[in-house]
């Protein structure tokens, strides 16, 4: 794989429409479980991410990961903006300088996302946060020489379904205890959205 700034933009984009299209799904995953803005939240700040990046002239990746990262920082409110901002900033970190991101690059940018996600929402995997996806992705790249797009949308999809099983541990869902099984993680579903849209992204560039 081979990411160039024309395939984030892309990724953006897609991931985008998935999140508009899905607004009323997202709200209503976290109106069972949480605050009930995760959709409008993130409906709002992804498009001011398209907004940002296809107004924009970038020569490096890096660049343009940031600002996602400093866009989502300040468009998403609640917990989802720090979270997503961290993930993003990490990114353009690991990849810092590169013009075209390799498929190594990208392994440790996902590392390095989950790293500070980790850090910042002082959460773990199995505690039905968005670290539910991302944590399992991040696995799935570390056993592979080459990103299998197929691979990138099914293991996120699955991770994402298994979400409904766990116990909330953190967040407003948490106070719920035994009660928040039986939901899906609404951050984990958006979470969902954005690699299911890099890898369509990925397949049409193959």
């Amino acid at each position: 794989m081979e990411l160039q700034v024309k395939d984030v933009i892309i990724w953006m984009e897609k991931a985008n429409e998935k999140i508009q299209s899905n607004k009323e799904y997202l709200t209503s995953l976290d109106q069972a479980i949480g605050d009930g803005d995760h959709g409008l939240n993130m409906a709002r700040g992804f498009q001011e991410v398209v907004n940002k990046v296809t107004g924009s002239d970038y020569t490096h990746v890096s660049d343009i990961l940031k600002d996602v990262s400093m866009t989502l920082l300040s468009k998403v409110g609640g917990a989802s903006g720090p979270l997503y901002g961290t993930a993003f900033l990490k990114m353009s970190t690991a990849v810092k300088g590169s013009e075209n991101v390799e498929f190594t690059q990208f392994r440790t940018a996902v590392e390095e996302a989950v790293n500070g996600v980790k850090q910042r929402g002082k959460a773990n995997q199995g505690e039905k946060t968005m670290l539910d996806v991302w944590i399992p992705v991040a696995e799935l790249l570390e056993n592979q020489d080459d990103l299998e797009t197929e691979d990138l949308a099914s293991t996120a999809r699955k991770a994402m379904e298994a979400t409904k099983d766990i116990e909330a541990k953190k967040g407003r869902a948490a106070y719920l205890k035994e009660r928040s099984i039986g939901h899906l993680d609404p951050g984990s579903v958006s979470s969902y959205y954005i690699f299911s849209a890099l890898a369509e992204v990925l397949e049409e560039g193959a």
